[in-house]
C-alpha cells in the first residue's frame, strides 16, 4: 500500500486561489466519487477548510512512477472539477502553489495537520475535528477503505497523544480568539458594542463564546435557517435573524464576523455603504473568516470599515505562540517516531503477504510429491525407498529457484545479495575458512 497527499494551504497559496478549489459540504460526496472515477486511484479523502484543500490517497501500486502519475491526475481533476481555466488561470498555476508528499512524508504530514502543527494558528484544535469529518465523508461516499482507515486512525491516535502529553493546545489562539482579540484592540470596551455573527457553525459558536467572555452582551446571529441561529442565541443570548434580514441589522453592528459556507459573498459593498450612512459613519470592524469569502473585497475600500480576512489574522496571534512553539518541537519528535513506526508496520504487512504466498507455493510442492509417494506405496513399492525419493524430490524442488538466483547473483558480482541470502537461509560462514587465493 502506498500513500500520497496533494494540496494547497495558507502558506503556499493566496486566498484567491484557495477559494477556487474549496469544496462545499453538500457536494463533497459527489466530488469524492468523481475524483476516484476520473483518476482511478483506489482510495481518496478530501479535507477542505478555509486554510487548505488537501487530497489524501491510498493506492495498491506504489512504485514512484505510478505515484507521480497519480499526482498529475489529481491536479488535472482539481482543475477540471473547479473549472479553474475559466478563472483565467491554469493547472500550471495550481501546481506552482501546491505541495506533494509520498509515503512516510505523507504520513508525517497528516499527523502534523491533525495536531495543528501545520495550521495558521499553531496547535488550534478545530482541525482534528475537520479531519475526522473528512475521513467520515470519504467512508460514507465509499472512497475510503482499509488503507486510508489505517492511515487516519494512526494519525488520530498520534494527535491525541500529542495534545495530551504536550502544551501544543494551551493558550487560546484559535481564529475565533484572534478575531476577538483584534476587536478588543479597536474597541477598548467591548461591552458597549453590538456584534453581528454571520453563520452558525463551529467557528461562529467559538467566536460567540470568546466575545461573551470579553463582555459583549448584545449579539445578533444571522443564518440561512432561523433554527440554527436561535440555537446560538439560546446559548449566549442575543437576537436570531435570517441572512435575508442582514440589511435591516447591519447598521446596528459595530463588530461583524462572518463564516458561512456560501459560494458567493453574503455582504456586498453597497449594503455596507448604506449601513454606514445610517450609523453616521461610526466605524465598523469586520472579519471575514470564510473561504470562499463572505464579504466582497471591495468593502476594504470604504474609509470607515476595518476589514480583515483569515490571512490578516496571522499578525494578531504571534504573542500567544511561544509556549506552543516549544511544545511543537516535542511534537515533531513524536511524529517522526510514530511515522517511522507506521511505515515499519506497513512494510511488515508486505512481508506477511509474501510469506503467505511462499507457504502456499511450498505446500503445493509438498502436496504434489506426497500424491506421487502415495501412488507408489499403493503399487506396493518399498516404503523406505518411497520416503527417500519423496525427500530428494522435495529438497531439489525447494532448492531449484534459490539456487538459480544465487548463481546469477554470483556471476554478476552481486555480493550484497549473496550476503543477504546467507542471512535469509540461516547459513553461517566458517570463520576458519580463507577466501583468499592460495
Amino acid at each position: 500500500m502506498g500513500y500520497f497527499t496533494a494540496g494547497i494551504n495558507h502558506r503556499t497559496a493566496p486566498i484567491t486561489l484557495r477559494e477556487q478549489v474549496a469544496f462545499s459540504t453538500d457536494k463533497l460526496a459527489d466530488a469524492l466519487q468523481d475524483a476516484r472515477q476520473y483518476t482511478g486511484i483506489d482510495e481518496i479523502a478530501i479535507l477542505s477548510t478555509c486554510n487548505r484543500t488537501e487530497i489524501y490517497c491510498a493506492t495498491l501500486h506504489h512504485d514512484e512512477d505510478h505515484i507521480q502519475d497519480c499526482y498529475q491526475q489529481i491536479i488535472h481533476w482539481l482543475t477540471r472539477y473547479h473549472s479553474i481555466d475559466s478563472h483565467q488561470t491554469d493547472s500550471q498555476h495550481l501546481i506552482e502553489h501546491s505541495y506533494f508528499f509520498h509515503d512516510r512524508e505523507a504520513v508525517k504530514h497528516l499527523m502534523r495537520v491533525a495536531c495543528g502543527l501545520d495550521s495558521m494558528i499553531l496547535g488550534e484544535p478545530q482541525i482534528l475535528g475537520q479531519l475526522k469529518t473528512a475521513y467520515a465523508s470519504a467512508q460514507e461516499a465509499g472512497t475510503a477503505g482499509s488503507g486510508l482507515n489505517r492511515l487516519f486512525q494512526h494519525g488520530f491516535t498520534t494527535a491525541k497523544q500529542i495534545r495530551t502529553e504536550t502544551a501544543i493546545n494551551q493558550q487560546p489562539v484559535s481564529v475565533a480568539y484572534a478575531a476577538t482579540r483584534l476587536a478588543k484592540q479597536i474597541f477598548a470596551d467591548l461591552s458597549q458594542n453590538t456584534a453581528l455573527l454571520v453563520g452558525a457553525g463551529e467557528t461562529i459558536e467559538l467566536t460567540a463564546r470568546h466575545l461573551c467572555q470579553q463582555g459583549v452582551s448584545n449579539i445578533i446571529v444571522a443564518n440561512r435557517t432561523i433554527e440554527r441561529a436561535k440555537r446560538l442565541t439560546d446559548m449566549f443570548g442575543g437576537k436570531p435573524v435570517l441572512l435575508s434580514d442582514l440589511p435591516q441589522v447591519l447598521h446596528e453592528s459595530d463588530i461583524v464576523i462572518s463564516s458561512t459556507a456560501s459560494p458567493v459573498p453574503v455582504l456586498g459593498k453597497g449594503a455596507i455603504e448604506r449601513a454606514l450612512k445610517q450609523r453616521k459613519h461610526r466605524p465598523m470592524f469586520m472579519v471575514d473568516i470564510a473561504v470562499p469569502r463572505d464579504i466582497e473585497p471591495e468593502v476594504s475600500e470604504l474609509s470607515d470599515v476595518f476589514l480583515y480576512t483569515v490571512d490578516d489574522l496571522q499578525d494578531v496571534i504571534e504573542d500567544n505562540l511561544q509556549q506552543r512553539k516549544d511544545a511543537a518541537q516535542q511534537a515533531e519528535r513524536m511524529i517522526e517516531a510514530d511515522a517511522f513506526e507506521f511505515m515499519t508496520r506497513l512494510r511488515a504487512l508486505d512481508a506477511v503477504h509474501l510469506l503467505k504466498q511462499y507457504r502456499q507455493n511450498t505446500e503445493h510442492l509438498r502436496d504434489q510429491e506426497l500424491e506421487k509417494a502415495m501412488q507408489w506405496l499403493a503399487k506396493g513399492a518399498n516404503p523406505e525407498e518411497v520416503l527417500q525419493q519423496f525427500a530428494r524430490a522435495m529438497t531439489n524442488k525447494m532448492m531449484h529457484h534459490p539456487s538459480v538466483q544465487l548463481k546469477l547473483a554470483a556471476a554478476s558480482g552481486q555480493h550484497e545479495k549473496l550476503q543477504w541470502a546467507e542471512k535469509l537461509l540461516g547459513l553461517e560462514t566458517d570463520p576458519t575458512t580463507s577466501t583468499q587465493d592460495a
